[in-house]
């Protein structure tokens, strides 16, 4: 039995349907649940020997790590983290990329009681300046690849709350501790606390800084029902092979990695795939996809593009059972390129930093619909509300919000707060809602068609028009490697729709052109949808982790606008 029925009451094929899932699926946990403890450690007891990890550098050292293993080490770390004074509350900041001991040091801070805070190795001084200040971060644990250490110390004197510096694989810089050597000394034999000392399911685990496109990142808090929230991402969305190998491509600075390489996959008991790789290439990919004959797949729909452009039919991907993607909306070429190279149909998902997938296409009950985000899943309770706060009808865009009733009986996996601030989480969570920033509608089978966020909505000549439908219908066209549709003020209309749009090899941008895929949006989609303006660049700017920033276009265009008058 693998261990996420201990939390549902039953296996996932002994749901009948997705309206029985809706309707009956329940989760069941004790008021001091912990994951370390709970799912960890209880299958490094049970299932000593069942393998949790297969972890590949890019040089192709290979370490294979239990169930035990993972219960052992975690210990290790948290009687080590505790001789240096971390106790229950303490923030601490981890930057280790794709590191194995991201998930030792994680498991060892949830036992403790203390707060995970992952983050990007992309940042910079006045990023850790930021980031350790408004979460008061106690320690900092750091890769020991490229300039992180340097970056960090440029601020030295500015931190607040920092005590504690370490490094990994072996790093020699002066103020900083050599985490492994140290860790390693110490006995793997740790007791759950009791008392003050012990956690609470309402205790604060893990904060995430959120990858926003404007102003500073917002603090994201959640507490230790988190993982439980996710059984629906891994075992049911991900559908996770029992025994089985699992890869979504993240590193450990981004909640994608909670998503997709952490919780839900151990409740489902699969063993994770982490290849700790500097540069992504898609021709890579598929060698390891290929060799370590990897059971399920989740990629973004940017990688999926980039894989694609190799040819795929050189490669045996006949192990992978189910593909998954999230992270930016699915374009429906994306869709039908790799249904094509592979026979395997992509089940989208969506949710964000601060919830676990909220919308997905649920195998096996539904078929995806290229294009469209899938269903509420089992646990949540989302709806399409308007401005005004009413439900809108099918149809009619709206921004995406879940039910949350409360701070105390809020749904797994949903954020507890906002920045440590009263007044910021009741900007998001308000009359019995948390609201998404995210719009979309619903057709007439219910299915999520995603729209933008709030700010990326185009409102001209009354229409109200998403970017993603018009990058859809672009990114079919064979000139297009990449695009973001914004909108750029006009007198008349009050805007007019943008394409920026990122060139394949081999062609030139020319009004030949302009005029060629403003016809060819013309024919595919609403006419009043197409591009007015089309600008043709080097690359889009982005986010850390990989977002367009969409607002930095409309904020180029205003200055240009400003200077022309």
């Amino acid at each position: 039995m693998p261990i996420y029925e201990k939390y549902i009451g039953k296996h996932r094929d002994d749901f009948t349907s997705l309206k029985d899932a809706q309707e009956n699926y329940k989760l069941i946990y004790g008021q001091d649940f912990n994951f370390a403890y709970d799912v960890i450690d209880e299958l490094g007891t049970t299932k000593p020997d069942k393998l949790a990890m297969l972890w590949v550098s890019d040089q192709g050292e290979e370490k294979r790590f239990t169930f035990r293993d993972f219960m052992l080490e975690s210990s290790r770390v948290a009687n080590y983290l505790k001789s240096k004074g971390i106790k229950k509350g303490d923030g601490v900041l981890l930057v280790l990329k794709r590191s194995y001991l991201f998930w030792f040091i994680t498991l060892a801070l949830h036992k403790i009681g203390a707060v995970v805070i992952p983050a990007t190795n992309m940042l910079k001084a006045k990023d850790y300046e930021y980031r350790c200040n408004a979460a008061k971060v106690k320690c900092v644990i750091i890769t020991g690849d490229g300039q992180c250490t340097e970056y960090f110390d440029e601020a030295e004197g500015k931190y607040e709350t920092v005590t504690l510096k370490m490094v990994t694989k072996g790093k020699k810089c002066e103020g900083w501790i050599d985490f492994e050597e140290e860790y390693s000394k110490f006995s793997d034999d740790w007791q759950r606390p009791v008392g003050e000392d012990a956690t609470k399911a309402t205790d604060t685990s893990m904060i995430a800084f959120s990858s926003g496109t404007t102003g500073y990142p917002k603090i994201i808090s959640h507490d230790f029902t988190y993982p439980l929230g996710h059984i629906m991402t891994g075992v049911f969305w991900h559908r996770v092979i029992d025994g089985g190998l699992h890869f979504t491509i993240s590193d450990s600075g981004w909640m994608k990695c909670m998503w997709g390489k952490f919780y839900g996959q151990w409740f489902g008991e699969t063993a994770l795939f982490v290849y700790d790789f500097e540069k992504f290439d898609g021709a890579d990919i598929l060698s390891k996809l290929e060799k370590y004959k990897i059971t399920t797949f989740c990629v973004p729909p940017t990688m999926y593009r980039f894989i694609l452009q190799n040819d795929v039919s050189k490669y045996d991907l006949s192990s992978i059972k189910h593909c998954c993607t999230a992270g930016e909306a699915l374009n429906p070429e994306i869709f039908n390129k790799w249904k094509e190279a592979t026979g395997l149909e992509i089940y989208e998902g969506f949710g964000q930093s601060e919830t676990p997938v909220c919308l997905a296409t649920l195998y096996p009950w539904s078929k995806p619909v290229p294009g469209a985000m899938g269903l509420p899943v089992p646990g949540l309770d989302v709806h399409v509300i308007d401005e005004k706060g009413n439900h809108c009808p099918r149809g009619t865009t709206g921004e995406i919000c879940i039910r949350y009733e409360s701070k105390q009986t809020h749904p797994c996996g949903v954020l507890t707060g906002y920045n440590f601030s009263d007044a910021d989480t009741k900007k998001a969570i308000h009359h019995g809602f948390y609201h998404t920033g995210d719009t979309a509608y619903r057709d007439e089978e219910g299915i999520f068609h995603y729209v933008g966020r709030n700010d990326d909505v185009i409102k001209s000549s009354g229409y109200r028009i998403g970017p993603f439908e018009i990058e859809s219908v672009l990114m079919e066209h064979p000139s297009v490697l990449e695009v973001a549709v914004t909108g750029v003020p006009d007198p008349v209309r009050g805007f007019n729709v943008k394409a920026t749009i990122v060139l394949q090899k081999g062609y030139e941008g020319s009004e030949e052109l302009i005029k060629e895929l403003q016809t060819y949006v013309k024919k595919n989609t609403a006419p009043y949808k197409y591009p007015r303006i089309i600008e043709f660049v080097d690359s889009l700017p982005k986010t850390f982790s990989g977002k367009i920033r969409r607002t930095e276009i409309r904020k180029a265009d205003m200055e240009k606008a400003k200077n022309k008058d």
